[in-house]
């Protein structure tokens, strides 16, 4: 067998495509310039017509997802009112230690010696309110962030019934005591660290008390939003 029927045999075994140069096609021609090509398949992208992008969540998966972050929401939302209720008390508590009745620094308990929990929590942080302020304050960033996540696909909060309205009032009221408890942080910290920004006790009382009182109202207003927007749906 010669040589050029060897390879036109061969060609369609390893994907080659033999032609021949009718330049050289001569009789005394002795060895046939051949000119080769590699033929290439395209390969089909597996991509194409097997699936494309995976469909969202389906209405009933989102009210599922709803359901069990609800249920969270709700028991987060009594632990940080359980933990806002001691607050808002140890907060009096101290502001009557400081303050008393809204009189003078001489008729404040500090003064008179007779502060709750003792003459330290006359000079130093009030540890107790501190304490459960901070706790407060990271149960209520959690119950928030879960009412922000939760699904809605079904726009329960639209309409005239009952359960819409309800709804609606929850929505509402959570931007109120969001802007309290920020109110609060920023008022507790200016308060509680009076002499960094120029506040003495016994220079500037009357506007140290002003402060802690409108912290106070700040305190028992943010309380009142809380325990609205939890009664709502609780009974």
């Amino acid at each position: 067998m010669g040589t050029l029927t060897a390879l036109v045999l061969a060609t369609p075994l390893f994907g080659l495509q033999l032609q021949l140069d009718p330049a050289v096609m001569t009789p005394s021609t002795s060895v046939p310039v051949v000119s080769a090509s590699l033929a290439f398949e395209p390969v089909p992208d597996e991509a194409e017509g097997g699936g494309g992008a995976r469909p969202g969540p389906t209405t009933a998966e989102l009210m599922q997802q709803r359901g069990r972050l609800s249920q969270i929401h709700k028991w987060m939302g009594v632990a940080t009112w359980v933990s806002m209720t001691a607050t808002v008390v140890l907060g009096y508590l101290q502001y009557y230690n400081l303050y008393g009745m809204f009189g003078s620094l001489s008729d404040s308990p500090c003064v008179q010696g007779n502060a709750v929990f003792g003459q330290s929590s006359c000079t130093r942080q009030p540890l107790p309110h501190l304490i459960s302020s901070l706790m407060t304050t990271a149960l209520y960033s959690v119950t928030f962030g879960l009412s922000l996540r939760m699904p809605d696909p079904m726009n329960l909060s639209e309409g005239e019934s009952e359960y819409a309205k309800n709804l609606r009032r929850h929505k509402r009221l959570r931007w109120v005591h969001l802007a309290g408890m920020v109110a609060q942080m920023v008022l507790g910290v200016i308060i509680a660290n009076g002499d960094t920004f120029g506040l003495s006790r016994a220079n500037d009382y009357r506007a140290l008390q002003a402060l802690s009182t409108i912290h106070f109202a700040i305190g028992l207003t943010t309380y009142a939003a809380m325990t609205w927007a939890g009664v709502i749906f609780l009974f």
